[in-house]
């Protein structure tokens, strides 16, 4: 298991953390305000890759931007594209 950085580590445990606890915000019928939506689907989204990092492993970076991407069709919104286009470019 290679060496983690204590950081990411945490940050991959509170995203992971994150993705149970809204939980049930997930869906495009639910009724919860849509940055709760958001927020849930990009937790779903990479809580797989947060396990990777919480286990020791490595993760696509490429897949998870294209699994964040794709939080707009099912919500109907530009937010997986921004943050997909931030984490590229470093340009919002």
């Amino acid at each position: 298991m290679p060496d983690q950085n204590p950081e990411v580590k945490l940050l991959a445990h509170a995203l992971y953390q994150m993705r149970i606890l809204l939980s049930g915000h997930l869906g495009s019928m639910c009724k919860s305000p849509i940055e709760v939506r958001v927020a849930a689907h990009m937790a779903y989204a990479l809580h797989n890759e947060a396990l990777e990092i919480i286990e020791g492993r490595h993760f696509d970076v490429g897949s998870a931007l294209k699994k964040i991407e794709a939080i707009d069709n099912i919500l109907g919104t530009e937010d997986g594209t921004r943050f997909s286009r931030f984490v590229s470019t470093g340009k919002a």
